[in-house]
């Protein structure tokens, strides 16, 4: 493997000090990395090498598991560290940078192989990316030039039409990395590996055996830190736009012709260019949005929404969404697909649930004690990373009393090998120069595009309600509906929480 320097803008922040480090410090632990590199922290701080390393060593006895982690090998990781204080809005302070990163690569004896890490408010990244053009720190005349950017790629379709043109002056789209940490997940790769590695699924997988397909990404917690952020996002714009259209594509997607990256991410956007537009009058048929409210879980009172701090009295933003989506191709013609996330619901968990079709002729039908047993193949993604497939089998006894039973897999059950937490595959791959699971440009575009409308139809709330929900219940009733008009129910990982479950309209 090249030696590289990885350069961290917001090195100082929380997604550097929890989830960057401790990666980093894994991967260094496993050998994945290369003997000699660099990492050189960014940011308005005043701190010297010294305290950076010191500071991170902190974060990594907090953050990285306790098998993994030795003060030894936290020292010795942290000789790779360093640090540069600069004001990242002022286009001269970039001078300093360049020297200091010529200076580090002079010590790594290696070409100026450089890993720009954008751990930074979203209104910064143009910002920083103009300024390293300006200092010639983009150009790959000596070394590759990579940029890693977080989620959210703009506002509205508008928003990330611009973020897309202003990243394209300084760098090409195969030196673009955007990031989604729920691609770097064990369970979702494997879903690629489940579908085209074994015949007794492929085949199955179209509209012809499929019912239906559930996605759900639930939260316990409310929106906590993250108030200023969330209330203009939503759950549209933090969840759906991105991580969950994501996973739709990879249930949905054709087989690619190969495993390289950008074949995968190929029939992937022809998904996203698939997917059945949902016009602004259309929007209360198929989309629901909600809100918690305060409730009683457990003898303790959880606020409202509206009563977190930093939450505007009268928000109208969705703490909760559940829509139903179409591909319009051959392979799903007429199989809705059923999304749904939010916060304050009973448990975390994400799961994509398949719904396979009955038999034809149902000779164990619903009848004189007698049960369908409908299959399931649930695909668990967190926190219990697994596969379950729920099938028929006869009670013992006489007669054909059917019950479900699972043929449960869980990840943690293979001891010998160690499943890498979702940064440091997706941190490793960029190293590698392996773009598979970062987002492209094109699918992007495409997922703004299906979003557009719905969001433009949100202005409208008197034609588009945001539905109350008790914090502790699966949300709106609402929501319920959305399935139950197609004869379909969503599956509930765990029971309510709540002890109200009032459903009222925002």
């Amino acid at each position: 493997m090249e030696k590289f320097i990885l350069v961290i803008f917001g090195a100082s922040g929380d997604l550097a000090w929890r989830k960057l480090m401790p990666a980093l410090y894994t991967l260094h632990q496993q050998k994945l990395l290369p003997e000699t590199f660099k990492v050189l922290g960014v940011g308005r701080m005043a701190m010297t090498d010294e305290t950076f390393r010191a500071k991170t060593i902190d974060g990594l006895s907090q953050f990285v598991p306790k098998s993994k982690y030795s003060d030894e090998d936290a020292r010795n990781f942290a000789t790779n560290l360093h640090f540069q204080s600069m004001d990242t809005s002022e286009v001269n302070d970039y001078a300093e940078l360049k020297t200091r990163l010529e200076s580090l690569s002079d010590s790594l004896a290696c070409e100026a192989n450089y890993l720009f890490y954008y751990a930074t408010p979203p209104l910064m990244y143009t910002t920083i990316t103009h300024h390293l053009k300006a200092h010639n720190l983009t150009c790959q005349d000596s070394g590759w030039k990579r940029v890693i950017i977080e989620k959210p790629y703009g506002h509205d379709l508008a928003s990330a039409l611009e973020l897309t043109k202003e990243l394209s002056q300084a760098f090409a789209e195969d030196q673009i990395y955007r990031i989604d940490h729920y691609l770097g997940k064990e369970t979702v790769q494997n879903i690629l590996v489940t579908r085209f590695s074994n015949s007794i699924f492929e085949p199955l997988w179209n509209h012809n055996y499929i019912k239906y397909v559930e996605i759900t990404s639930s939260e316990a917690l409310g929106v906590g830190s993250r108030a200023g952020y969330y209330d203009t996002a939503g759950a549209m714009r933090d969840m759906v736009q991105n991580h969950l259209l994501q996973l739709l594509a990879i249930v949905a997607m054709e087989p690619p012709t190969t495993a390289d990256g950008n074949a995968i991410r190929d029939e992937m956007v022809k998904v996203f260019q698939s997917l059945r537009k949902i016009k602004e009058e259309e929007v209360p048929q198929y989309v629901v949005r909600g809100q918690y409210t305060e409730s009683q879980i457990h003898g303790e009172t959880i606020k409202a929404y509206r009563q977190e701090d930093g939450i505007a009295p009268n928000s109208k933003t969705e703490t909760y969404m559940a829509m139903a989506c179409y591909i319009d191709n051959w392979r799903w013609s007429g199989v809705p697909f059923y999304i749904r996330t939010g916060k304050r619901l009973p448990t975390q968990v994400t799961e994509i649930v398949i719904h396979f079709k009955s038999n034809p002729h149902r000779i164990f039908a619903q009848k004189d004690g007698l049960t369908d047993a409908g299959n399931q193949l649930i695909i668990r993604i967190q926190p219990d990373e697994g596969l379950l497939l729920k099938i028929g089998m006869k009670v013992p006894g006489a007669g054909f009393q059917v019950d479900k039973v699972g043929l449960d897999f869980h990840y943690s059950s293979l001891t010998d090998h160690y499943i890498p937490q979702a940064y440091e595959r997706l941190l490793c791959d960029c190293i590698q120069g392996d773009s598979t699971l970062f987002q492209r440009n094109d699918a992007v575009e495409a997922t703004w595009k299906f979003v557009q409308p719905i969001i433009d139809a949100f202005a409208n709330p008197r034609k588009n309600p945001i539905y109350g929900y008790a914090a502790g219940t699966w949300g709106p009733e609402r929501a319920n509906q959305l399935l139950a008009k197609d004869g379909f129910e969503w599956r509930y990982p765990c029971k309510n929480l709540a002890s109200d479950g009032v459903y009222c309209e925002l």
